[in-house]
């Protein structure tokens, strides 16, 4: 069985789950999101989203494969390239902080270190550019209020996931905290975090357009 991490880009998006090649949730304010949903254009404009980011700042995420078929991805950019960013009541992402989008882990695959290697491939990635830190908008409390993010619940991680892998609380909220995570923190993770980053990205389900 063979494992390799290789870097999002636009030969490698047909690889992404159908429910996620064509959602704009991040990648779109909730006004143009909706309009690609009506046009029936989402797939044209996360192409196009992700080409931009490519020529502007380079990769927007790291996939993994296991013999050759997807296992699992996670999806970060700076925040000027995420327009739905602005809309949680804890934005802005801090200067020195690119925004974790969200991630998934196929669930064949759960339990057998995808979510860590993807995370610290992700970690290694951007210190390498020069980054200091990965920032989230994590989901609290009982209810999620939709229609005022315009934004599917299955986008955003719960706030307690993050921090059981060592992401704190920089911005409270009842609804919407913002919580970080410092690159050297993750590059350095045992294995005894790796349960709990399954948690993660096992619980971050491939949303859906009907959700945006």
């Amino acid at each position: 069985m063979s494992r390799r991490i290789a870097p999002l880009t636009l030969e490698a998006l047909p690889d992404l789950p159908s429910g996620c090649r064509g959602c704009v949730s991040w990648e779109l304010d909730p006004v143009s999101a909706g309009r690609a949903v009506a046009a029936g254009g989402t797939a044209f404009e996360k192409e196009a989203w992700l080409s931009a980011v490519l020529l502007e700042w380079g990769s927007a995420g790291r996939l993994a494969y296991v013999d050759d078929a997807l296992a699992g991805f996670v999806t970060y950019a700076p925040p000027v390239h995420v327009p739905r960013s602005r809309s949680f009541p804890t934005s802005p992402v801090s200067g020195d902080a690119v925004l974790l989008m969200t991630g998934h882990v196929l669930p064949q695959h759960r339990g057998g270190g995808i979510a860590r290697m993807l995370v610290q491939s992700a970690a290694k990635d951007l210190t390498q550019r020069g980054v200091r830190a990965l920032e989230a908008f994590g989901a609290a409390g009982p209810e999620v209020d939709e229609r005022r993010l315009g934004l599917s619940a299955d986008c955003v991680v719960p706030a307690a996931f993050y921090e059981a892998v060592g992401f704190t609380v920089v911005r409270p909220h009842h609804r919407w905290p913002r919580l970080r995570l410092e690159l050297r923190t993750a590059l350095s993770w045992r294995e005894d975090v790796e349960a709990a980053l399954e948690r993660i990205l096992g619980r971050a389900r491939v949303p859906v357009l009907s959700g945006v």
